[in-house]
This record gives C-alpha cells, structure tokens and sequence, in this order.
C-alpha cells in the first residue's frame, strides 16, 4: 500500500458520518460497517486526487478500483482499452446500474493540502475524484448485503473514463455492453453550493446539450478605405456575433433553454486592411432534446442567412458534444424517497438546472435513470471554490453520505416493479 492510500487519523478526517437524525439505518448492519471503513475511503479519494489521469488514460485509477472490487470477492471487468470497468453485483435478469467518471482536468491543482496532485496540470477540479469512492463505496456495501443474502436483484458499477473530453467515453462504454439488461441508471455529481449532508433532486431538465459551431469567413480582403470593393469580413463577423443568436432566440420555443455564446474570435492583424480571413468560435447548450435535435440544421442556416448579404464565403463546421440530461420522472422520484431515507427528508432539495454539459446523458438515451447532486461544501463556509476551479476540494463528510444515498437508492429500485 502506498503513502498516499495510509488511512488519515480521525484528527484529519473529524468523525464519519452516520445516520443523520431521521434517517433510516442501513440494512445489515451496513451502519457499522461503514464507519469503520470510513477513513479508508477516504485514503482512497485522496489517493486518487493525489495520482489524476487524464481523459483516455485512467489506467492506475481503474487498476485501483479493480484490485478493491476484487478484494471484496467480487468480479470486475476492466474495459476493452483497461481505463475503466464494470462490475456485476447480485444476481437476476433485471440490472440497476450506477455510473461513476474516472478523468481529471488539465488544470494546475493550487490547494496546500497534503493530498494535492502530483501530477502536473492535472487535477481533480471536478470531483471525479469524490464520484469514483463513492460509487467504489456502494459497491463493497453491496457485498456485504450479498454476502448476507440480502441483496434482492443485480447491480451493475459503471466506471467511465473520458467524462472531461469530446468526443467523450459514455458512448464506448454503452457500446461496449455496460447497458445490456439495465432497467434503470443513477449517478451523482459533487455540488459545492450545498453544504455535505444535502442532495439535490430534481425530475426533467437537469443539464443542458452542449455542443460548439466555429464559423470560418473568407474573401479577396482589401483596404479599409475601400470596403465596398470587397468582403468586409470583420463586419460580417460582427452580424455572426450579434445576428445569429438574436435570430435564433427568435426561432426555438424560449421554453427550450437555448443558449448561443460566442468564445473566441480571430480576424486581421492590421488596423488599415480588411483580413481575408476570419473565424468566430462558441457553444450552443439546449434543454429541450427535440430542439437539440434540430440545432445543427437551423443553426447553419441562419448563418449562412446572415453572411449570404455580406459577399463572404462562409463554412460552418458544427460539432455534436452532449445531449441534455432529463431525468426520468420514476427514476428521479426512486432516488428522491432513498435520498431521503438515506439522510432524512429535510436534507433532500430541488436541485436547481445547470447549463453545463455531462455525459451521462447519453445513458439516458437508452434507460431511465437520474442524476442529483451531492452536497460537498463545508457547512458555515460563505465562499467555495467551484467546480473546475484549481482550488476545488470538497468536505470529505460527502462521501459517506453519498455511499448511504446510493446504497438506500440500489435497494429502493430493485425492490420497485416501475423499471
């Protein structure tokens, strides 16, 4: 065992949580078992954070979670490339699945803390980190109940890697096989803006599609002198800038959450000529599915719309990212009841929408299922750094809570006939 998996002394750590007041136990005796393994989770997150991979190459992050699924009697099965698994729990033709992402950022890790990235600019600065334990938490719970003869059906772990990229892992792993008898999907996401020991629930929209459009301009270029003997390729990318979005605001039902955002821009180097080239660059993030849909065809159109009155040549390269997260109306309600079991009905809140993107939507493609997100902010703190940020960390009290919300939401699902 390395340095950095050493279990952290209850001085470091504060004491793990147990069931918050008006919460249920844990069936067989899964309350004790998991506040002695508390502090050893938590070695394995800062473990983890300490030694992040990036997008494609989790390989030693897999490797670790595989050697603990195995220790623990079960059979995990590392993906065909070795940067993620899959691991069955329990037994039965109908599978509740739970999906946790591997990658870190490339981002500088700016935290003095001891547990901090070795590797430079790579970071957990997204809780993956947090996502991993906990699900790799749910599973060595669940062995136990099936140990015990007390798990009532099949589980499937779902260990991603690729989450932070485009194109991203969730459609190799579903190709893969990961979906094959799964009636129903659940994942979690760190939050910072709710305190640890709260999640947030919500049915429907819960992130946004993300996708992103470059426009690229040509003409002869010219004087500025005389714009009117060639393609002003600055100003018609200044009609792209503002034209665009207006007009599209104008032509997708406002209840569909579009969002067109422009990010870079590049035309020229001279004060006094008109460039013969120029490109404009951004996102579009959509709410609505149907109207995700239909954004390729309607988006470059209105840009060739609007470049066609200008004399430049345009090419419109759009990039497909990720579609909205919706989450299931049953799925959203199963994990809502466990959540509030899990930690008592006050501690379960509607989870406000977030235009940014995540890939496990595209599970939500294929099966129901829901996302909700767990409270990682130190109770009392005012200010916390936000996800993607280089000094993200999160209390290390949420993993415990998020084991004891999945692990009430694995049960409360296999025991429902909705799926």
């Amino acid at each position: 065992m390395t340095s950095a998996l050493t279990v952290p002394d209850s001085s470091q750590l504060g004491p793990f949580p147990g069931p918050p007041p008006g919460a249920d136990p844990l069936p067989g005796q899964l309350d004790r078992w998991l506040a002695s393994r508390g502090a050893e989770l938590v070695a394995i997150r800062r473990h983890i954070h300490a030694h992040p991979e990036p997008s494609h190459a989790e390989f030693e992050t897999a490797a670790l979670v595989a050697r603990e699924l195995a220790v623990a009697g079960l059979s995990p099965q590392l993906l065909p490339k070795g940067n993620g698994l899959i691991c069955d729990i329990g037994e039965g033709d109908r599978v509740i699945a739970f999906r946790a992402d591997l990658d870190a950022l490339p981002l500088q890790d700016t935290k003095d803390v001891p547990y901090r990235s070795t590797v430079e600019r790579v970071a957990h600065a997204c809780g993956h980190d947090v996502h991993t334990t906990v699900l790799l938490g749910l599973g060595l719970a669940l062995a136990q109940l099936n140990e015990q003869g007390e798990l009532p059906g099949r589980v499937r772990l779902i260990f991603q890697p690729a989450e932070e990229c485009v194109p991203s892992g969730a459609p190799e792993v579903i190709a893969s096989g990961a979906l094959k008898d799964v009636a129903a999907i659940y994942a979690l996401h760190c939050y910072p803006q709710l305190p640890a020991g709260l999640v947030g629930v919500r049915s429907g929209p819960f992130t946004a599609a993300a996708d992103t459009v470059e426009v690229c301009l040509s003409g002869p270029g010219g004087h500025t002198a005389r714009p009117h003997l060639t393609a002003d390729l600055v100003h018609a990318l200044g009609r792209v800038i503002v034209d665009v979005p207006a007009l599209l605001d104008r032509r997708v039902d406002p209840r569909a959450g579009v969002s067109m955002v422009w990010g870079a821009v590049r035309a020229g180097q001279a004060f006094n000529a008109i460039p013969g080239e120029g490109s404009v660059l951004g996102t579009v993030r959509i709410l609505n599915r149907e109207a995700w849909r239909e954004a390729p065809e309607l988006i470059t159109k209105l840009i060739h719309d609007v470049v066609a009155a200008t004399g430049a040549e345009v090419e419109v390269k759009y990039n497909r990212g990720v579609p909205p997260v919706i989450n299931d109306r049953m799925a959203a309600a199963v994990i809502a009841g466990a959540a509030g079991a899990a930690l008592g009905p006050d501690r379960v809140v509607e989870a406000e929408i977030s235009m940014g993107g995540e890939d496990f939507a595209f599970y939500l493609e294929d099966v129901p299922g829901a996302m909700i997100r767990l409270g990682t902010g130190s109770p009392g703190q005012d200010v916390h750094a936000d996800l993607h940020q280089s000094n993200f960390d999160v209390d290390e009290r949420c993993i415990g809570y998020g084991v004891r919300v999945m692990v009430h939401t694995a049960l409360a699902a296999l025991s429902t006939g909705a799926f």
